[in-house]
């Protein structure tokens, strides 16, 4: 798995000539996004980028943090623009809101706000050298949203690392991701415990430096 991780990270960034590298973090709503994009973007700026919450759709425009710079102990450096996606969903129905306890009219708004992110983060795709797609890898990965990502991202020809998240939870079954995705390579984190992100620097940094 390894090294279809190294292979992928030197395909994606070896033609890449720009300083800054678009990365996109992709997935369906409460997989992780934001909890991925805070543990990298407090690592390694100090400073979180995007609010969680339980909440479905808690991120409903993109977030970007730019010139996230990745350094190493013998002086290698990359910079980044992380830019945080809103869910990408098949439907959103105002109820998954009220079921949270929101009043129905802001359940509404939200609602409109969460499409509204949804055709704003599909925009994206033209604008991001590379996806790490996140998948919750407690629940059944082979769904149509998560089908429906991965489709997008393929047919525009985007280099993909999918991330297994939620490894720290007791249900969490990496193993149904990869079996889901197997053209693609897999690695599994806990963003919430910044477990295995070292692994995801220690690649990028390996391949972009």
């Amino acid at each position: 798995m390894i090294g279809r991780l190294k292979k992928l990270i030197s395909d994606l960034f070896s033609s890449t000539e720009q300083d800054d590298i678009s990365i996109g973090l992709y997935g369906p709503p409460n997989a992780g996004k934001s909890t991925l994009a805070n543990q990298i973007s407090m690592d390694l700026t100090g400073e979180e980028m995007s609010n969680v919450s339980e909440v479905p759709h808690e991120t409903r425009a993109v977030e970007k943090k730019e010139q996230v710079t990745l350094e190493t102990d013998d002086d290698r450096t990359i910079d980044m623009n992380l830019l945080d996606m809103p869910g990408i969903s098949t439907n959103v129905d105002f109820q998954d809101f009220t079921e949270h306890g929101l009043e129905e009219e802001e359940s509404k708004d939200r609602a409109k706000e969460a499409t509204k992110g949804i055709v704003e983060a599909i925009k994206y795709l033209d604008d991001v050298d590379a996806c790490l797609v996140v998948f919750d890898s407690t629940e059944d990965p082979y769904t149509q949203v998560n089908v429906t990502i991965i489709g997008n991202l393929e047919a525009k020809d985007i280099p993909i690392l999918i991330l297994a998240n939620k490894t720290d939870l007791e249900d969490a079954d990496p193993s149904r991701v990869r079996d889901a995705f197997p053209q693609h390579p897999v690695l599994e984190v806990s963003a919430k415990e910044g477990e295995n992100i070292d692994k995801l620097y220690e690649e990028i940094i390996e391949r972009l430096s």
